[in-house]
């Protein structure tokens, strides 16, 4: 006699249990490739600016426009090789991850929600090391430099954005909900802080331009 015995087959589970890539939205795909171009090229020509610099320390950067506004000033400082290399060596490497990225998320490619985890991790560290770098350059270099700048900029957008696709999972939580939807206003009143410090700082100089 044959005994019936319970089915060991497990029900399937939804395509969206089973995926591990997360989906990203156009915008956001196209902000991080932004973000990857834009640092890329601040970061590279930062590079062969300093090459110019070590060949010939005569030599006036392109980005050196005015007292306040001086690559040059900036390239030569120990700030600008903290690990005794020049940061934007770590820039090129960095920004040619985010390049990447962009390029993948806009061609539909579901990256797993632990690379976007790593994404933000290393694009928080990079915020944290840019706000070090533009205290430095504001209280103790005291100038600025124009792609060092660019950098910054594209730094905070990309820590956002980044951090908003890796926290999907937690999108029920009130916090991160909360913090989604304001992400742009926060991002604003970021700018506004630094360039109110930027402004604050070297008023001497730009109240003469006006």
């Amino acid at each position: 006699m044959t005994v019936a015995t319970p089915s060991t087959v497990e029900p399937s589970e939804p395509a969206s249990a089973q995926s591990t890539g997360v989906t990203v939205g156009r915008p956001s795909a196209i902000w991080v490739l932004i973000a990857g171009v834009l640092g890329l090229a601040a970061a590279a020509t930062l590079t062969v600016e300093k090459i110019e610099i070590l060949i010939n320390p005569d030599y006036v950067p392109s980005c050196s426009i005015n007292p306040v506004l001086s690559c040059g000033s900036v390239m030569i400082t120990p700030q600008a090789s903290v690990f005794g290399f020049p940061n934007s060596l770590i820039g090129i490497v960095g920004f040619t991850v985010v390049l990447v990225t962009g390029v993948l998320a806009l061609t539909n490619v579901d990256l797993p929600r632990w690379y976007w985890t790593g994404l933000a991790v290393g694009s928080f560290l990079g915020v944290v090391f840019v706000h070090w770098l533009a205290w430095e350059s504001l209280y103790s270099i005291g100038a600025l430099c124009p792609y060092c700048m660019v950098v910054w900029a594209v730094t905070i957008p990309l820590f956002v954005v980044a951090t908003s696709i890796a926290s999907r999972a937690a999108a029920s939580n009130g916090v991160v909900r909360v913090l989604h939807t304001w992400r742009w206003s926060l991002v604003a009143l970021w700018f506004t802080g630094v360039l109110l410090l930027i402004l604050v700082r070297f008023w001497d100089y730009w109240s003469t331009l006006l």
